[in-house]
């Protein structure tokens, strides 16, 4: 249970800290939460699935990376178009 709860809060924190930095390029903060959460549950349920009680530590690093791979699915594009590349001189 402590291992759940700790995950989702780790992953809910990260989410909230990438909703306000990143407010322009994410999507809804309504998306935003739950995804950061869920990521993080599911990567803490994971590393006490493989790893097994007594390293909580890891098992919350190991939610974090889950929570950002997940937040960085939502991530948009740039507002700024992508630069244009210049033509290729014409060899006659």
């Amino acid at each position: 249970m402590a291992y759940a709860l700790c995950s989702a809060i780790v992953g809910l924190a990260l989410a909230w800290a990438a909703a306000h930095r990143l407010s322009g390029r994410l999507p809804q903060r309504s998306l935003v939460l739950p995804t950061g959460a869920g990521g993080g549950l599911v990567g803490g349920l994971v590393a006490y699935a493989v790893m097994g009680p007594g390293n909580l530590g890891l098992a919350l690093v190991i939610s974090a990376a889950v929570s950002v791979a997940m937040l960085s699915l939502l991530h948009g594009r740039s507002a700024r178009p992508a630069p244009r590349a210049t033509a290729a001189p014409r060899i006659p």
